[in-house]
């Protein structure tokens, strides 16, 4: 459920005072979630190996939205909890998008070459656009500061393409970078949507000859409870 708040009585009676009228003016929609998976399903990936538990806070309005998005984290980095903004829109049966997506991982030990400690806000950083047309829609994900061990590839970004219906979703998503085992693996999401709080995803290796991830298929199903 969405709050929202009106805040516009005095202008309503300066606007009949002064002869002209003035536009509505809207508190922006608060909404609040947690959610619970058998795994930590991260682009093609099971990073925990067991349950994890997700809670979301976010601000929204006139096609703005920023919030906190946080997790009981993965088997490398544990927990984590990501800062958000963006703006998306539509134009007809085009839709477009950009967010800034701050990744915070408080929790991970002191490395012992650069003798950093946990990642902090705005040391691994990734802009993402999004564009759209009806169901089908287009996301990039650029790694723009990546200013910390185990997070030190400013080169990788990471690329989807889906298919959303009503009941139904299919992605393909492709990891690329200069470094390391992760360059052109992809994957492939058949996603079913029992109801808005309740989702399974079946998840499958595409291309991964170097052995990053496992060939089996993973199976995730999501619960999300609306709190606010």
């Amino acid at each position: 459920m969405k709050m929202k708040q009106k805040l516009i009585a005095g202008a309503i009676a300066l606007s009949a005072f002064a002869g002209f009228s003035v536009p509505a003016v809207h508190a922006a929609d608060v909404a609040a979630s947690v959610g619970a998976s058998n795994m930590y399903y991260w682009r093609g990936m099971d990073l925990l190996g067991g349950a994890a538990l997700t809670a979301d806070v976010n601000v929204s309005g006139n096609g703005f939205v920023a919030g906190i998005w946080t997790s009981s984290g993965d088997a490398a980095n544990g927990t984590e909890y990501d800062l958000y903004a963006g703006y998306s829109g539509s134009a007809g049966d085009f839709t477009y998008g950009v967010s800034v997506i701050s990744y915070i991982y408080p929790t991970v030990g002191e490395d012992a070459e650069t003798g950093l400690g946990p990642v902090k806000p705005g040391e691994y950083v990734e802009i993402v656009p999004s564009i759209g047309y009806g169901p089908f829609k287009v996301t990039y994900y650029d790694a723009v500061v990546a200013d910390h061990p185990p997070l030190a590839d400013e080169d990788y970004s990471y690329v989807t393409a889906e298919l959303n219906f009503e009941k139904f979703a299919i992605k393909y998503g492709q990891h690329m970078s200069d470094e390391g085992a992760i360059d052109g693996f992809s994957h492939i999401d058949l996603t079913y949507k029992f109801n808005e709080k309740l989702s399974f995803t079946l998840g499958q290796t595409i291309d991964d000859a170097d052995g990053f991830a496992s060939d089996e298929a993973n199976f995730v199903v999501n619960l999300s409870l609306p709190i606010l």
